[in-house]
């Protein structure tokens, strides 16, 4: 009878033990529950890709970076060129005798050559319009913003031509209201430099708000002309002289901030988010930077990272492709590290900005785990039969 008992009590945990499997502490799904999620007909629409040459290769011809050099121009010195508000300086030159402009003898208007030579008519500095004109006399109102100085003064002795005697016209920009870039963002000192005839460059403006105040290889440089907007890393600047664009009047130059970041789960040697710079890296150096895989728990055919990504970035193994409402589709990309090649692949995979990498345990941690959990159960049990 007492046997009988002891038979049944050890019976009862043990069945305990058994069942409590799925209470197993886990740090995420095995690899097996992470493919069966990527099955046909998946409420979430989640593509399964496992990473080879071929899929790095395409992900890496869609991430071009940006090229300065050729969406803002490369090796044109810009043109510097009058605008509403910018203060003018007209002088016009008349060949002896003067006809026109000779009649005027007023010491802070007009001076003249010794000997009765050419004589030289300062008009008074002008602002020019919101309309785009100044007014000159004898000529009435003639455009000038959108010009440079020789365009303006030419064009100003073509209407003088036939009043005065062979005039020659000269512009002075006394204040200039419009040929700037503005500089902003994560510098020193927050400015509006002005530009010249030289032609100033991106780095220049850099330099006259007091460069970037963060790491270089953690600042980005955004550039906004008009409409159009383009970003690349300090880093890149730097190194490509080519990326050093000339600036044109109005352009806007924000250094940023902004430090990429990927979150690493599972069996690695830390579970953290990890910063990484402007400059992007591979998933190669991603596992290294979070301390690779756990050696006692990992499964090597488990690493995964799971990201969002445009419908047309690769043809997707699941038709028709389900997308989120901003029109991303959820990918699963798996990488087997028990292939030689796929540490090649790993080198240039690039990672995004936050991405989730996650680890899965094998199959032998699962078990392990497992059966620390039953002889945690069957242990009391057995101190109890003894003591009994």
């Amino acid at each position: 009878m007492n046997s009988r008992r002891i038979t049944n009590l050890v019976l009862f945990f043990s069945t305990l033990a058994l069942s409590s499997c799925s209470l197993v502490p886990s740090s995420g799904p095995t690899t097996a529950q992470v493919m069966k999620a990527g099955e046909n007909e998946n409420p979430a629409g989640i593509q399964i890709v496992d990473i080879n040459a071929d899929v790095a290769r395409r992900l890496v011809a869609e991430r071009k970076p940006t090229d300065f050099a050729d969406t803002l121009g490369s090796g044109v010195l810009a043109r510097q060129q009058f605008g509403p508000g910018d203060t003018l300086e007209v002088s016009i030159w008349e060949a002896p005798p003067a006809t026109l402009f000779g009649a005027f003898s007023s010491s802070s208007s007009t001076s003249s050559s010794s000997g009765g030579g050419a004589k030289a008519t300062v008009l008074p500095a002008q602002i020019i319009d919101s309309d785009g004109t100044i007014a000159v006399p004898f000529v009435g109102r003639i455009k000038a913003a959108g010009k440079s100085a020789n365009e303006l003064s030419q064009g100003i002795a073509a209407r003088l031509t036939g009043k005065a005697n062979q005039p020659q016209v000269m512009i002075r920009l006394v204040k200039n209201a419009t040929s700037y870039v503005t500089v902003v963002g994560d510098v020193s000192n927050s400015t509006r430099m002005e530009l010249t005839a030289g032609g100033e460059r991106l780095l220049d403006a850099l330099a006259s708000a007091g460069g970037a105040r963060q790491p270089v290889d953690k600042t980005t440089i955004q550039v906004t002309r008009g409409g159009e907007v383009e970003s690349l890393p300090l880093q890149t600047i730097i190194r490509d002289p080519r990326q050093n664009v000339t600036l044109h009047a109005g352009d806007v130059i924000t250094a940023l901030f902004q430090p990429l970041s990927f979150t690493v789960l599972g069996a690695t040697g830390k579970n953290d988010e990890i910063n990484f710079e402007a400059q992007g890296i591979t998933l190669a150096q991603a596992l290294a930077r979070s301390g690779g895989l756990s050696d006692a728990r990992s499964d090597p055919k488990g690493v995964f990272i799971f990201r969002f990504e445009p419908k047309d970035a690769l043809p997707w193994p699941h038709q028709p492709v389900q997308t989120t409402v901003d029109g991303k589709v959820p990918v699963v990309y798996r990488l087997d590290l028990k292939d030689p090649a796929s540490f090649f692949v790993a080198q240039s995979f690039p990672m995004n900005n936050k991405d989730l990498v996650y680890i899965s345990n094998g199959p032998v941690a699962e078990l392990q785990k497992f059966l620390n959990l039953v002889f945690s159960a069957v242990y009391p049990v057995t101190g109890l039969i003894r003591a009994y």
